[in-house]
C-alpha cells in the first residue's frame, strides 16, 4: 500500500510559511459582526497574494467552506483549510514565519495569537477588553471599523489599505481568482441585478433593471444573471458577458478579477473602495450628506441608489462596448 508523504516533507524548507486567516465572517474594513460570510470580501483579499510569490512562500489560507470555490486552484495558495471545530487544533500544532489575520472576531483573534509564528499582521485580541486591536500597520484599517466618518471620507481603495496593513504600497495589482472559467463570449451585456441579504440597499430597483433590459435589447444581446446557486456557474456566466453592469456585490469583484469592463452602481456603499481597469462607477446625482451611509435601511424611505437614471447606465454600457469594438478593429488592422 502506498504510504502518503507527510505534508511537512513536501514543503520546500527554503520557502517561508505563511498563514492567511480570512473566512469572511467580518468585513476587514467594516464594523459588521453578523457572521454572514462575505464572498466578495474573501475575493478582494486575494490581492495580497502578490506579496507572496509561490517560489518564495508556502501559503496556507483559512476560509469558510463557502469561499473554497473562489480560492481553489489558485497557484499562490498551496493549502486551503476550511473552518471547522478541528481546525484551531491543527493550526496550533504548526508553526509559520508569517500569520496574517484579517478577521476581527474575538475567538478567531485569540486562536491566531497563539499560533506559533515569527511575524504577525492584521488583528489581534486585547486580553483585557476581549476585542480586536491592531498589529503594526493596521491601526488605520481598524479605525475605519469604529469611526464611520473616517471610513466615508477615506479616498484609498480596499487594495491600498490591505497592502498597507502588511507594510507595502499598492501599485495596481488585480485580484487573483482561483477558478478559471472556460466560457467564451455569448452576450454583449450581463445584468448582475441580484444582491445578498446583508445590504439590500445596494440594489438598484427592479423596475430600473427591467427598463434597462428593454432599452438595450433592440441593439445588444442582453442576459439576466445566471448561476445563482453555484459559484462556478456564476463565474462562467460573468465570463460569457462582454460587459457587466452590477450592483456593488460579489459579481463586481469577479468581473474585475476576470478583467471584464464593468459598470458599477453605488449609493449607500463607498465607491472609492473599489478600483480597477475598465471600471465605470456611477453614483446618485444627489448632494445628500448621508451618502454613503453604509446602512442596511434608508432613513429617508427614498434609497439614493434609485436616483441613478437608466439613461446614464445605458450610456456607460454603450461607451464601453464602443471602446471594445474600436480596440478590436485596431487589433485586426495592425
Amino acid at each position: 500500500m502506498h504510504t502518503p508523504i507527510p505534508v511537512a516533507a513536501v514543503i520546500d524548507d527554503k520557502r517561508k510559511r505563511v498563514l492567511i486567516i480570512k473566512p469572511g465572517y467580518s468585513e476587514t474594513l467594516d464594523s459588521d459582526d453578523s457572521g454572514v460570510v462575505s464572498l466578495g470580501d474573501i475575493l478582494r483579499t486575494t490581492v495580497i497574494l502578490h506579496l507572496f510569490p509561490p517560489d518564495h512562500y508556502h501559503v496556507t489560507w483559512l476560509t469558510d467552506k463557502k469561499g473554497i470555490p473562489l480560492l481553489k486552484g489558485n497557484p499562490h495558495i498551496h493549502r486551503l483549510l476550511a473552518v471547522n471545530s478541528f481546525t484551531p487544533h491543527l493550526l496550533l500544532s504548526e508553526w509559520f514565519d508569517i500569520v496574517v489575520n484579517f478577521e476581527k472576531e474575538p475567538g478567531i483573534c485569540a486562536v491566531s495569537d497563539r499560533i506559533p509564528a515569527w511575524r504577525r499582521y492584521g488583528f489581534r485580541l486585547d486580553p483585557q477588553s476581549h476585542s480586536a486591536v491592531a498589529y503594526d500597520y493596521s491601526d488605520e484599517a481598524l479605525s475605519f471599523t469604529t469611526d464611520s466618518m473616517a471610513k466615508r471620507k477615506k479616498e484609498k481603495s480596499w487594495s491600498d489599505i490591505l497592502f498597507e496593513m502588511l507594510g507595502y504600497k499598492y501599485t495596481g495589482q488585480p485580484y487573483l481568482l482561483g477558478y478559471l472559467p472556460k466560457a467564451t463570449i455569448r452576450y454583449d451585456v450581463g445584468l448582475n441585478h441580484l444582491i445578498g441579504k446583508k445590504f439590500p440597499l445596494k440594489r438598484w430597483p427592479e423596475e430600473n433593471w427591467e427598463n434597462l433590459h428593454e432599452t438595450l435589447s433592440p441593439q445588444y444581446s442582453v442576459c439576466w444573471q445566471q448561476g445563482n446557486n453555484d459559484i462556478e456557474d456564476y463565474i462562467e456566466w460573468i465570463a460569457s458577458c462582454r460587459v457587466l453592469v452590477t450592483n456593488d456585490s460579489l459579481g463586481l469583484h469577479i468581473a474585475l478579477a476576470l478583467g471584464k469592463p464593468v459598470v458599477a452602481l453605488f449609493g449607500p456603499t463607498i465607491s472609492t473602495e473599489v478600483a480597477g481597469k475598465n471600471l465605470v462607477k456611477l453614483m446618485p446625482p444627489l448632494n445628500w450628506d448621508c451618502i454613503p451611509c453604509m446602512e442596511t435601511h434608508c432613513h429617508r424611505n427614498d434609497p439614493c441608489i434609485a436616483h441613478i437614471s437608466v439613461e446614464s447606465v445605458r450610456k456607460a454600457i454603450c461607451d464601453l462596448l464602443d471602446e471594445q469594438s474600436l480596440f478590436a478593429a485596431q487589433e485586426l488592422s495592425s
